[in-house]
């Protein structure tokens, strides 16, 4: 039985790099003051979980080839070319966001905190949404597997510009 680590990508978790590199810890909190927050034990136990590096790079707002180098770099790992979008969300409100159209909102933040994942809950909201209709979303950080996974179930999301340190608001709607 060997004791090889798993080789540092975009798909890679963030929770199973931090366990395989412990070290790698500093070295994500230097690259982005969002990645502070994974020293909260229940951050670490949720979002880390299923929080890709690519995912990481967008909560953080730097480059994911940036992220994937100065982490392998870090690790003794040779650089690799990464082609991934660094798009990050768009700052201009799409056509059918109208603040007025919120019918149902969740606020995230005391469910994260007790160490409980809101996904369920918000796919739970979600379905009784009807189609111009928005469903509002506060979280303490952009929660990208969130959008991701709400983005497959057919609704479009926008992350709203009010966003601030420890809140950041994500809209929904169903595609039409």
């Amino acid at each position: 039985m060997t004791d090889q680590k798993p080789d540092i990508l975009p798909a890679t978790k963030v929770g199973q790099l931090l366990e395989s590199y412990p070290d790698l810890e500093p070295v994500l909190i230097k690259l982005s003051p969002a990645f502070k927050k994974l020293k909260n034990p229940v951050l670490r136990k949720t979002v880390a979980k299923i929080a890709t590096l690519a995912q990481a790079a967008r909560i953080g707002k730097i480059p994911i080839r940036e992220l994937i180098n100065t982490l392998r770099d870090s690790a003794g790992l040779e650089q690799i070319a990464v082609e991934i979008d660094d798009a990050v969300t768009d700052p201009n409100p799409p056509s059918w966001f109208k603040v007025e159209k919120v019918t149902k909102s969740l606020d995230g933040r005391p469910m994260l905190d007790a160490g409980e994942f809101p996904l369920s809950k918000v796919l739970e909201d979600l379905a009784s949404i009807k189609p111009g209709e928005l469903y509002k979303f506060i979280a303490p950080f952009l929660p990208i597997p969130l959008i991701e996974k709400v983005s497959t179930k057919g609704y479009d999301c926008w992350v709203g510009q009010e966003n601030v340190e420890d809140k950041c608001i994500v809209y929904f709607t169903p595609k039409k």
